[in-house]
């Protein structure tokens, strides 16, 4: 939860665009997920996609969610279907979404520009949904990319990882955006009053690294521009320091910052399964595992990437939740939670709060 509050605590239920379509399961556990959410926090949710697929699913949904007693009436939300027959495939990249303008991540986006919704999540392709939703929601003054946020489950608390996909190539005022993205987000879902931001590199010295991390180190060292808010940059941080909570911000570019996720994500299921196969091997393991559930569960609880939600789109004029390209019902589900939740906390004043009162609009942007 962020925030202190629930989806449902505002005046009026939040509406999420969720792409019905877009991810390795798609559409039966994107409907599942999102129907399980309408219903257990109050959202109000449009599946964009094909309606001769979509409408089967949701009503099995409806039938399901009766019977079960999910929700009462007054606190479920409302589900419908707006119609996309095309679509992003999983394989995809950011030139698919100029070749598809009406696939279902392009409408969802389109959905948030126009006021409908309040934010969109796709499980779709992310070089695709990203690109559908830079043309579809202006950035926001100040911010010249938007930038992923991931969380990592680090102790004591989370670490929020930007850029984790969004732009391969940035430049190092980017990444100086990025922190100011990642502290926004730190502050908001987590509580942090000043979050301590960190440079992804590879060695703690200042010096370290190539011509961006060495350009952005001196950056991230000064003020901010243009009247920004004060970063509190703790230097360098190498990949050994990603889980060990040595920054509450970890900024990089979206290559890296992708490699490291899936290399984080890939180390996490081996030891997942190296764990469960010592806890199995033999029947005094499994009788010691009995006293160990509790803790058990809380581990992979914290490990598993689907608690999360995803990964955000920050810097946008809207909100944008990427969810894990092979993510569960519960995936999206958590997905359509985080995109509430942000909406109801304001996650885009509060970007545009850190970036400073002297900012003006793009010179290319639309109006």
């Amino acid at each position: 939860m962020i925030g202190g509050s629930t989806p449902g605590d505002q005046a009026g239920p939040t509406t999420i665009a969720v792409d019905a379509m877009g991810g390795d399961h798609a559409p039966a556990a994107i409907v599942e997920g999102a129907a399980a959410a309408a219903a257990a926090f109050g959202i109000d949710v449009i599946l964009t996609g094909r309606s001769a697929q979509l409408g089967p699913l949701l009503t099995a949904q409806d039938g399901a969610s009766s019977r079960n007693g999910a929700a009462s009436a007054a606190h479920r939300g409302q589900v419908r279907i707006v119609t996309a027959e095309d679509s992003l495939a999983m394989d995809e990249g950011a030139l698919a979404s100029l070749r598809r303008p009406r696939s279902s991540a392009a409408i969802a986006c389109q959905l948030v520009r126009r006021g409908l919704a309040q934010a969109a999540v796709s499980a779709g392709s992310t070089g695709g949904t990203v690109a559908a939703a830079r043309l579809r929601l202006r950035s926001l003054p100040g911010v010249m990319r938007p930038g992923l946020a991931v969380v990592l489950p680090t102790r004591p608390g989370p670490t929020v990882l930007v850029d984790a996909g969004a732009i391969a190539d940035p430049k190092p005022e980017m990444l100086v955006a990025f922190a100011q993205l990642g502290v926004a987000y730190a502050q908001v879902a987590y509580g942090i009053a000043e979050p301590r931001v960190g440079l992804l590199t590879i060695g703690e010295e200042p010096g370290k690294g190539n011509r961006l991390t060495r350009r952005a180190h001196e950056l991230l060292a000064g003020a901010p521009p243009h009247g920004g808010l004060p970063l509190r940059f703790v230097g360098n941080v190498e990949g050994g320091d990603l889980l060990a909570g040595k920054a509450d911000v970890i900024v990089t570019d979206g290559f890296t910052g992708n490699v490291a996720l899936k290399t984080l994500e890939g180390t996490a299921a081996f030891a997942a399964e190296q764990m469960r196969a010592a806890l199995t091997g033999s029947a005094a393991a499994r009788f010691g595992t009995l006293f160990q559930r509790r803790g058990l569960r809380e581990l992979i609880g914290r490990m598993d990437a689907e608690t999360y939600g995803g990964a955000a789109l920050l810097g946008l004029e809207g909100t944008v939740v990427i969810a894990h390209g092979a993510a569960t019902a519960k995936g999206i589900t958590s997905a359509c939670r985080l995109a509430a939740d942000l909406v109801q906390s304001h996650i885009t004043e509060k970007i545009k709060e850190r970036f400073g009162p002297g900012r003006g609009g793009h010179f290319l942007r639309r109006s």
